[in-house]
């Protein structure tokens, strides 16, 4: 046989295919009819499903049964995405999605009074100047306190760093993202250039003390390796170490920070760009209280956790891609107080009103021990 006529068999097979296929929706859509009238949203039934991709196995023979048991799960997956999309429970982020819809705005505002951890010269001001061009920053002391003041609704908005692309994530942050009442509303990547400061006319080898962030102390690392006798003191932020060092007064006391932070508390570069990578961007979250959403949106975090057992994060995984959703990030959060136990952070790229994105919500919920839709938002770059 010539392989043009076994691409005219493909092609009827696939034509045949997709028949049975708009036959199965058809008839999923009718379950859920069924169940929408007799009030019942139970979604997964894994006796059932155990059965079927046991006879698809057996059937499809030793040869295609793996394969055929992975084409035939996406079917259930994408079924069971479908019946969720109309049933659409009553359930807690189905709500928050709502809430999210009915607040959502069309254009990101430029003002606003904005809580910053850090004080002047900070990056994440930076970053807040870079969202919100005409906005009043207030600075705080820790990443609690702009969480807080977000809460208390003393600020409109907070900007917390996520993720630095050479030192990871900022995992003191996780924790509060789950914070009852928080939504992302956007996210700004910033390219973050470390500076070694110090007093004029001191020489590197003369220094005894840097006062600098923990995390561009880990962005610096190499740098520092290279430095003998010197003891490397952590700081709120890197604005805070300059101005230590500035109070310090003393050629053996430098700070690594930005080079905004030389002019503002009156230090001289001694060394400059001295992180480990070129491409050294942090991710900056803006989060507000309330659930709220802004016209564009195409990222999405969640906060998810699944049981402990085989395939429990595949099945998850499953759903999402059974939507053709793609994830940007996938994360494991170890869980205070437990055993090798662990939450994941989850990026997606998809908007909430998207076809099948509140169904796939629904059902993440309902499969996942606990679950958190932290926001849908637009990341800026640069």
């Amino acid at each position: 046989m010539e392989l043009s006529e076994i691409r005219t068999q493909l092609d009827a097979i696939d034509g045949q295919l997709t028949d049975l296929f708009v036959q199965r929706m058809t008839l999923v859509d009718q379950v859920a009819d069924i169940k929408l009238r007799n009030r019942t949203h139970q979604l997964y039934d894994p006796v059932r499903e155990r059965e079927i991709l046991m006879k698809v196995r057996e059937k499809a023979g030793s040869e295609y049964g793996s394969s055929a048991h992975q084409l035939f799960r996406t079917v259930l997956e994408l079924s069971r995405a479908r019946q969720a999309a109309r049933l659409i429970p009553a359930t807690t982020v189905a709500a928050r999605v709502a809430a999210m819809c009915a607040n959502e705005q069309a254009i990101f505002p430029t003002e606003g009074r904005i809580a910053v951890s850090g004080i002047e010269g900070c990056h994440a001001g930076a970053a807040a100047e870079r969202l919100f061009p005409r906005g009043d920053l207030v600075f705080l002391n820790g990443f609690r306190a702009v969480v807080q003041a977000v809460q208390a609704g003393l600020c409109r908005y907070g900007i917390l760093p996520i993720e630095n692309s050479s030192n990871g994530s900022v995992r003191t942050v996780y924790d509060l993202l789950r914070e009852p009442d928080l939504c992302i509303v956007r996210s700004a990547r910033l390219l973050i250039r470390h500076i070694l400061l110090g007093q004029p006319q001191t020489k590197i080898e003369q220094i005894r003390t840097i006062f600098t962030h923990e995390q561009a102390a880990g962005q610096c690392s190499r740098f520092l390796a290279g430095l003998k006798d010197v003891d490397v003191i952590p700081c709120t932020s890197t604005a805070h170490a300059a101005q230590r060092a500035a109070d310090a007064n003393s050629p053996d006391v430098a700070a690594i920070s930005g080079e905004s932070c030389a002019k503002l508390y009156g230090l001289s570069i001694l060394s400059d760009s001295i992180q480990n990578t070129e491409n050294n961007d942090t991710r900056f979250l803006c989060v507000t209280k309330g659930a709220a959403c802004f016209a564009g949106a195409e990222r999405m975090s969640l906060m998810v956790s699944c049981a402990n057992s085989p395939g429990a994060l595949y099945h998850m995984i499953a759903k999402i891609s059974a939507l053709g959703i793609n994830m940007v990030k996938l994360e494991s959060i170890p869980i205070p107080g437990t055993n090798f136990a662990y939450r994941f952070l989850i990026d997606l790229e998809c908007n909430i009103h998207q076809e099948g994105v509140l169904g796939l919500l629904c059902e993440l919920e309902h499969s996942c021990d606990q679950f958190t839709l932290l926001g849908n938002y637009t990341e800026i770059i640069g």
